[in-house]
């Protein structure tokens, strides 16, 4: 006969199994709704330029390595990364941000169009060169980094075509994310009437803040920031004694009248703080880290997915925590498929457990 001891242990691994069973069940039936999602995606456009080559040698001019380039590559980035992650989930994007009337701007357009983004609400600015990121890469390892843009505040001339734009798109969508990287396009001029059209629509927003703009976000439905901007945000210096995790998440919460906030901890996982008082940490799914460019577009782009297909805020962090551990094993601004997400929860699930507290 077995013993009691042995029996428990049973009963508790077929509970698991079950529980397990019915998870994935249910993450499969969300990511099977995707393709009937829409979104707006709202933020600062960006040409991701990849300058790929080999180091063999040290400049003897000064002590940096001499890249052999063999190849260059061109990626819709910033807002649009998220986006072409939407797009390449089977959901219905539309972006909208601003772009030069120069090659840059021409070059982002056709990088939209290969990858089969909607261009409607690309906003022409005359004044403002093409947001361009070069990212010099050589032997899987990013060597430099140039940013060449101009970050000054969004024009009135350029916020009423960019507000046309959203007036007429918003009916249209299930959920709007607002993809803020400090270049000028999220403004409280832009934002105060997109939160309010939203909310009376009954949108939820959704927000990947920067840093310095907290202060715009009051009464989002959630924010992703990771560990460095919620620490900020919470007034922490990163060198000095500060709170757990768990105090800050709530402060946040609390401070920007959200209804949840997302904190990305990079190796650790992610925390996400509910209004209702739950706290639930999920670790990381990532086996290699390759590059963690742009997997905070991945996570917001999978979350608001989920949630536009009924996902509660639990199941939305759950499936953007196993997108983002797909992406940062990829080179590059990357972006993921509904079989690599698929795959990725069906061979791990169980294995990453999920803790709730109050």
């Amino acid at each position: 006969m077995l013993s009691g001891k042995v029996l428990r242990k049973n009963e508790i691994t077929k509970r698991a199994v079950t529980r397990n069973g019915r998870l994935q069940r249910r993450l499969e039936e969300l990511l099977g709704a995707f393709p009937r999602t829409k979104l707006l995606v709202i933020g600062d456009c960006i040409l991701d330029e990849f300058v790929w080559g080999t180091v063999e040698r040290i400049s003897p001019e000064a002590p940096v390595p001499v890249v052999n380039v063999i190849g260059e590559s061109f990626v819709p980035g910033g807002s649009l990364n998220v986006a072409n992650n939407i797009r390449t989930l089977g959901g219905m994007v539309y972006p909208c941000g601003l772009i030069g009337r120069d090659l840059r701007g021409r070059m982002l357009l056709k990088t939209m169009r290969r990858e089969g983004i909607e261009t409607g609400g690309m906003i022409y600015d005359a004044q403002r060169p093409t947001t361009l990121k070069t990212r010099v890469i050589a032997h899987s390892q990013q060597v430099v980094r140039f940013d060449r843009e101009d970050a000054r505040e969004i024009d009135r001339h350029c916020l009423r075509q960019v507000l046309e734009f959203i007036e007429r798109t918003l009916p249209q969508v299930d959920v709007v994310v607002i993809e803020d990287y400090g270049k000028g396009m999220v403004s409280p001029q832009l934002l105060a009437p997109v939160l309010r059209r939203a909310k009376a629509l009954g949108k939820p927003i959704l927000v990947d803040p920067k840093e310095k703009n907290f202060s715009y976000y009051r009464g989002v439905t959630l924010m992703t920031p990771n560990r460095h901007e919620a620490l900020a945000a919470y007034g922490a210096h990163p060198d000095s004694q500060f709170p757990g995790m768990t105090q800050i998440g709530r402060a946040l919460l609390k401070r920007f009248d959200c209804q949840a906030v997302l904190i990305t901890l990079g190796e650790e996982g992610m925390m996400l703080f509910e209004r209702k008082g739950t706290v639930t940490e999920i670790p990381t799914v990532a086996q290699e880290v390759y590059d963690v460019s742009g997997a905070g577009d991945t996570v917001i782009a999978v979350f608001a997915m989920a949630l536009a297909s009924g996902a509660t805020m639990k199941e939305a962090a759950m499936l953007s925590n196993y997108g983002a551990g797909v992406v940062v094993g990829k080179l590059g601004t990357a972006t993921l498929t509904a079989e690599e997400l698929r795959e990725s929860f069906s061979t791990r699930l169980g294995k990453v457990v999920p803790r709730v507290s109050s």
